[in-house]
């Protein structure tokens, strides 16, 4: 125990140095003086050594204490920005006290508060970017992350804890040590059943509005044109090429249904209001879709993209600029006709203008990572067309994004074992990109696969 410590104390002494001997930005050294002025008690317990993470609401910071017993710690300083909401900060202070500290899941050490600041003090873990790793990870080594995550989300999902934002940054990972913690939750809604009692006021299930029946709009209505480029304007008139539409009830439609165009009716419409926190890239199918009733689901879709990334070596591997087009690059790996279903089971109609093709998980991923020749004809051309991999170019609207050190060799995907991975990987990222969240796979669940049988839970 002794000894653990000893190594323990060597490490973060050796954070410390190198963070000593790194110059500090000046505008991190004057966001430093701020907290300290701002929370002056801070300047009595903690060193900050330097600013190690900044996001749309906190800032984090490396920061040093010595403790009761002569050693020093190393902790992380996560500053809410002024204007969260106390009820939202509080929520999230329950979430580390009563989830935190066990199962891969961040505690919290110490919390202060001065008039509208809050800094939130947790153990500093010491860890690697993801996008520096993400191509050069061994398949074992995925194997032991993505476990990892599971057992972190099913901790959290007993608490009745939606994290709503799981993604590698919020997932902090030390290779050497395989030590992982699920960090951030300034998002966090609950089950109807949540545990948290702050979260009772955040629950996941917004105030739904009332859906009004509207008659068919008649002709004299004027419709009002979506902007579209001049070159893809249909020449013809819109009514002459309008498709037969799905079984929609036709009180719910009106004239624009089903064509480029927006009705005045459609645009006085209140728009229906569904929780959308998350980060771009992450969000599932029914967070996109303005689904209302959204559960711990959501974050097994974002686990799932997370091993689609960590299987296929490209990070981020969906970046999309708005909700339809992120929607889109979904439908290009599972498919149009699959996506279209499934909105329907959480009582959504999405039209897609073309058939996209559901693409072989397992035939996608061996590609993009170099395992398979780009030319055997097993991805659709479509597809290869977007991605143009001999120029490394990709369109605007292609779902993934070339990594650097994504393509190696075969000899050095034979020493990261990347040669001999089981099918069953693929079998869980297809249950964990299922489109329909009612038979997603549960975390619970995903830790029982063949993928992990060899592992001790």
């Amino acid at each position: 125990m002794e000894a653990a410590q000893t190594v323990q104390r060597s490490s973060q002494q050796s954070v410390a140095k190198g963070r000593n001997q790194h110059r500090i930005p000046r505008d991190v050294e004057t966001d430093i003086a701020y907290l300290y002025e701002v929370l002056p008690q801070l300047s009595q317990i903690f060193r900050i050594i330097d600013k190690i993470g900044e996001g749309t609401f906190s800032s984090v910071y490396l920061a040093e204490a010595q403790m009761t017993d002569g050693s020093r710690r190393m902790f992380a300083l996560k500053h809410l920005i002024p204007t969260s909401h106390p009820v939202r900060i509080a929520a999230e202070l329950q979430c580390l006290t009563v989830a935190g500290g066990k199962e891969n899941v961040m505690g919290v050490t110490y919390c202060f508060r001065k008039e509208h600041h809050v800094v939130i003090v947790m153990p500093y873990m010491e860890h690697q970017t993801f996008v520096d790793i993400v191509g050069s990870l061994s398949f074992e080594d995925v194997r032991h992350y993505i476990f990892h995550l599971l057992k972190a989300l099913r901790h959290i999902h007993k608490f009745g804890i939606i994290h709503r934002d799981i993604k590698p940054t919020n997932f902090l990972f030390n290779r050497q040590k395989r030590e992982y913690a699920l960090v951030d939750f300034g998002l966090a809604q609950g089950t109807p059943d949540t545990q948290i009692e702050l979260l009772k006021g955040l629950l996941s299930k917004p105030k739904r509005e009332e859906l009004i029946p509207r008659k068919i709009v008649s002709s004299k209505h004027r419709s009002v044109p979506v902007r579209t480029p001049l070159n893809q304007r249909p020449k013809a008139p819109i009514e002459s090429h309008k498709p037969k539409p799905p079984a929609v009830s036709p009180s719910l439609t009106c004239n624009c249904y089903m064509t480029d165009r927006i009705c005045n009716i459609c645009l006085s419409r209140k728009q229906q209001v569904a929780p959308r926190a998350g980060t771009p890239g992450f969000r599932a199918p029914e967070v996109l879709t303005k689904c209302p009733n959204q559960g711990t689901a959501i974050d097994m879709w974002s686990a799932g993209v997370i091993l689609l990334s960590l299987l296929s070596g490209r990070y981020p591997f969906f970046k999309a600029s708005d909700d339809l087009i992120a929607l889109t690059q979904i439908m290009t790996i599972r498919g149009s006709r699959e996506t279209i279903e499934a909105a329907k089971t959480f009582g959504k109609s999405v039209v897609c203008s073309r058939e996209l093709p559901r693409l072989d998980l397992k035939i996608l991923c061996e590609t993009l990572r170099g395992l398979r020749s780009w030319d055997d004809g097993l991805l659709p051309a479509e597809f290869l067309a977007s991605q143009n991999p001999a120029e490394g170019k990709q369109d605007a609207g292609s779902p993934v994004k070339k990594h650097k050190s994504s393509l190696k060799s075969s000899a050095q995907l034979q020493e990261m074992d990347w040669d001999k991975v089981p099918d069953d990987v693929y079998d869980l990222l297809d249950k964990l990109l299922d489109l329909n969240p009612a038979s997603r796979i549960t975390a619970s669940v995903a830790l029982q696969h063949p993928l992990f049988k060899d592992m001790t839970d």
